[in-house]
């Protein structure tokens, strides 16, 4: 008992609810009740727990279910010399629930697994609890009544529990076990379940719509489950014996694989192992109305052993790795229940769980997908189901409605590619977008709509209003902030079933956070992949990762701190950028209202960052842990008590989210979160170990390190450098004075006084007086700029002994890739400026002409690339050098965020490169700069000015 509720808390911590099975209409002839009843004189108290008879011709209109296993639903007993009931095997006698004292026992057997913390019931073989003569003994009155009772018992004692029906019954009787809503909350759609697979395998889809347009409906509060297979055989009670033959034919050749009114396979080995035919099912069982019911290893393809006998052969241990016994167990194989299956094709070495959760495209991840896809869309399981009837059987299409949520599934039950034309004018204008790929479809027009499928494909489409959602100031759609309920407790939102809600709202959020780098692609969705409270004691926000997948390319994954603010601490957060959602939280004494923010933005949560540091805390969280560690530095520059340093979030930041406190520290929290060491962290560690004077020297860091020991860099601390600003905004003000003066100046620029020669052909010449006089003070700081720069680099190269930062030659095959890497932006850019050359504006058009005539000259000059040996070295560089990476402090240069270019892979950016590359960047941001004053970012420059400054803008620019 012990063992179970240990196993039920832990589920229920996991956000798991556990169903248990609760036999109600017969038990085992080993049971003490039977035995206790066996030996009880006829007619006493104890004997009536069961059905009795002197003869076996009692209730002869009731069907024999197990045909093949037993001759009558009586079977003699020679201790009681009489007959018992038995609606199934002979070794399962029926309980008498005509005998209060058995319908009380039962009502105790319920409250027992109830108390000990299960949230729901299966209630077996439900339908023949009575029996009656001159009936067949199936459904009768007295079965819904004491259902009735029962759900009536369950309802006042018990808070959220749940009944599910097993009740294979054709869909008429199957649909009354929901009562008015006051029998079972669910019950198996069994008619159902056998013409999935009929349809498929006649290529025709009328089994589906004629079983579903028998099927009554059901109360608002019900569901029908759904299911392709379970722990019993493929079962065909349901189906006519012209169907029942016709299954056997194409699905058991085997007659070993036959049991019962069945067939004892499991999905993978019934449908030939054939992926698409499994894919095209599992599209059928998600998108039907009601729940979806999966058996355990049907995620990832387990096999079957129908030798085993009875049901044994789809009851074989998990296969979770392979290790003994498939990882099921550690004990000795000979001890366990069934064995392991051994089959080739499904041997449990390679087909386990941990091989498929290491492969992407493996049957488990596509099972996730699509049941996360499923839990987006309300209407899978609330809405209603229209069928449109093209002329082509093979395919079968359907609607699903629900509030504002309309889907159109089109299934192709053939192997053979076919088309379908589609009658929807009731949706013009709108345009269909798949809800896998997200891919936006030819608008719905006047004509009937044509659909192409290959071969036992499928396709879900969101048929959605063509509109845009505009973005206001503060990120936020035109629908305002959304609103998320939630029971108990907010962190259910992050932790339990409930994040799905969360995960719902998320895009609509992150599309206007500066920091998200992918707000031009399209989402396919975003999933909540790990929550680590903070602090672990009394947890009032969590660091969580967001992973984002869109409909191209890789998908990338996000810091998100999240934190939970009561009604009284929301209003002045409530209309900013940091709001992410309001929460409602289900309490029993009433609803509470709060609000779902950013958690960068909270004073309270930016100190414990800070604090964490201080103290090398470090966090745990559901698949990793968060590391916190601070410097000699910190030590060193901690003037006060952390408390009383006051955050201020800066709010100037693009890709990532900075705090400065006081004017201590400063702390930058990465956004994009990637696997590996930042080169912010792992060139500023470098550098500050090193003494380099001229950067802010780190203080501390904030590291991931998952369970599975990859190390990503969540966020560095500095200490905070007193400056006049960054370096842009310096040359800014320079260059606003030199073009202001030059305005006065008598002398014009010319094109002839503009040096032609190439930028090194420059650095050996005098710089003219004149120069030095009007553009002044300016180029003595920038050559103090270029011998930090320098310095930079020097400091960069200057230890051999570590692996990471030791400078390494231009091998003739670095110098091969790094030419055909260049070749490759040329192959891949020149061809997609031809496409759109026509399109672009002048005079952009001209330029881009030119840029094309130049092409062959570009290529030629590649060449000295790969035909000349390099004799110089590569180093760690800064990787995104510009004016905008340098902190002027009046008199001197800083040089900050070594992370390099935020759009490039993070493994890419730690690799070593030629330091001239920074060189480059330096030189293009002076270019920019000079150009600055013909966009009007140049203050008192006029727009009527700007043709007679831009001589003398180049003329700046060649010179710095």
């Amino acid at each position: 008992r012990r063992d179970f509720q240990a196993f039920v808390r832990e589920a229920h911590r996991r956000g798991l609810r556990v169903i248990t099975e609760l036999v109600v209409n017969h038990t085992s002839d080993q049971h003490p009740w039977f035995q206790r009843a066996r030996k009880a004189p006829p007619g006493s108290k104890w004997r009536n727990w069961y059905v009795w008879s002197e003869t076996p011709e009692l209730y002869s209109d009731t069907r024999i279910i197990f045909k093949d296993t037993e001759h009558s639903n009586w079977s003699w007993d020679p201790v009681a010399k009489a007959y018992f009931w038995h609606r199934f095997f002979s070794h399962q006698p029926d309980l008498n629930y005509d005998n209060p004292e058995v319908r009380k026992a039962i009502f105790g057997v319920l409250d027992f697994w109830l108390e000990l913390g299960v949230d729901g019931l299966r209630l077996d073989a439900v339908p023949y609890l009575f029996e009656r003569e001159g009936t067949n003994c199936e459904n009768l009155p007295e079965t819904h009544a004491f259902l009735k009772t029962l759900r009536t018992h369950v309802d006042k004692k018990f808070k959220n529990r749940f009944f599910l029906a097993e009740a294979n019954q054709w869909p008429e009787d199957a649909a009354a076990y929901f009562g008015q809503g006051d029998e079972c909350h669910m019950n198996f759609h069994f008619p159902l379940m056998p013409r999935l697979f009929m349809s498929m395998q006649m290529e025709d889809r009328f089994p589906i719509i004629d079983i579903l347009d028998q099927t009554p409906a059901i109360p608002e509060s019900c569901q029908w489950g759904l299911f392709l297979r379970n722990h019993d055989e493929l079962t065909l009670e349901m189906v006519t014996d012209e169907e029942r033959d016709y299954m056997y034919r194409v699905f058991a050749h085997d007659k070993q694989a036959r049991i019962n009114l069945g067939i004892r396979r499991r999905l993978t080995p019934l449908l030939g192992n054939d992926r698409k035919k499994i894919e095209l099912m599992y599209s059928l069982l998600f998108s039907m109305p009601g729940t979806p019911c999966i058996y355990y290893g049907e995620e990832i393809g387990m096999g079957d052993n129908f030798y085993l006998g009875d049901r044994n052969g789809v009851r074989t241990p998990m296969q979770w790795s392979a290790d003994r016994n498939a990882g099921f167990s550690y004990g000795n194989p000979q001890k366990l229940y069934l064995p392991i299956i051994i089959d080739p094709e499904y041997h449990y070495e390679a087909v386990n769980v941990e091989l498929q959760q290491n492969n992407a495209q493996s049957p488990l991840w596509w099972m996730k997908r699509i049941v996360s896809l499923r839990k987006r869309y309300k209407v899978f399981g609330r809405g209603s189901i229209e069928f449109l009837h093209p002329s082509n059987r093979k395919v079968l299409v359907f609607l699903r409605r629900y509030q504002d949520e309309t889907i159109l599934v089109a299934v192709n039950l053939s192997r053979h590619a076919q088309w379908v034309e589609l009658d929807l004018a009731e949706f013009k204008g709108r345009r269909p977008m798949t809800l896998f790929g997200r891919s936006k479809f030819p608008a719905i027009g006047d004509l009937p709509y044509l659909l192409t499928l290959s071969g036992h494909a499928f396709y879900w489409f969101a048929l959605e209003p063509v509109e845009s959602k505009q973005l206001d100031s503060q990120g936020k759609t035109e629908q305002g902030l959304p609103t998320i309920t939630i029971p108990k407790d907010w962190d259910n939102l992050i932790h339990k079933r409930e994040k799905v809600k969360l995960e719902n709202v998320l895009p609509q959020y992150l599309q206007g956070r500066r920091w998200f780098g992918g707000k031009a692609r399209t989402m396919q969705f975003v999933e909540i992949t790990e929550a680590i409270p903070l602090p672990q004691e009394d947890p009032l926000a969590v660091l969580a990762l967001i992973r984002v997948e869109y409909t191209e390319g890789e998908p990338e994954t996000y810091l998100l701190p999240l934190k939970y603010l009561p009604a009284e601490h929301m209003a002045p957060l409530v209309d900013s950028p940091a709001a992410i959602a309001r929460v409602r939280v289900k309490m029993k004494d009433g609803d509470q209202e709060g609000l779902l923010i950013d958690a960068m933005w909270d004073r309270e949560f930016q100190k414990m960052l800070l604090d964490s540091i201080s103290r090398n805390r470090r966090f745990t969280g559901p698949v990793g842990d968060l590391v916190t560690q601070a410097t000699k530095i910190f030590r060193r520059q901690l003037q006060k008590e952390v408390p009383t340093l006051e955050p201020t979030l800066l709010k100037g930041e693009q890709s990532n989210s900075s705090v400065l406190f006081g004017h201590d520290f400063i702390l930058k929290l990465y956004r994009r979160a990637e696997v590996g060491v930042n080169p912010d962290f792992e060139i500023g560690r470098f550098l500050t170990n090193k003494g380099f004077p001229h950067i802010a020297p780190l203080a501390g860091a904030i590291e991931y390190q998952r369970d599975n020991g990859d190390l990503l860099t969540f966020g560095i601390l500095q200490k905070f450098m007193q400056n006049e600003g960054d370096a842009w905004k310096f040359t800014l003000d320079e260059l606003s004075r030199y073009l202001e003066e030059a305005l006065t100046h008598s002398t014009a620029i010319t094109d002839s006084s503009i040096p032609q020669k190439s930028l090194m052909a420059l650095v050996d010449e005098e710089i003219p007086t004149g120069a030095r006089e009007w553009i002044g003070p300016y180029l003595e700081e920038a050559r103090l700029l270029g011998l930090r720069t320098g310095e930079l680099h020097a400091a960069l190269a200057s230890d051999s002994d570590d692996s990471e930062f030791k400078p390494e030659p231009f091998t003739d095959f670095y110098r091969r890739g790094l030419y055909q890497s260049m070749l490759g932006t040329v192959n891949m850019n020149f061809p997609l400026l031809r496409t759109q050359v026509k399109g672009l504006q002048e005079p952009v058009q001209t330029l881009a002409k030119h840029v094309l005539e130049g092409e062959g000259r570009l290529r030629k000059r590649l060449l000295n690339i790969r035909d000349r040996k390099l004799t110089c070295t590569r180093i760690r560089c800064h990787g995104d050098y510009h004016l905008g990476q340098v902190l002027y402090t009046g008199k001197d240069f800083i040089i900050i965020d070594f992370e390099g270019e935020p759009a490039r892979p993070l493994n890419v950016r730690r690799l070593k490169e030629s330091p001239l590359r920074d060189v480059a960047g330096m030189l293009r941001s002076f270019h920019y700069a000079a150009l600055a004053s013909s966009i009007g970012l140049v203050e008192g420059v006029r727009p009527e000015d700007f043709s007679l400054l831009e001589p003398w803008a180049r003329y700046w620019q060649r010179w710095v």
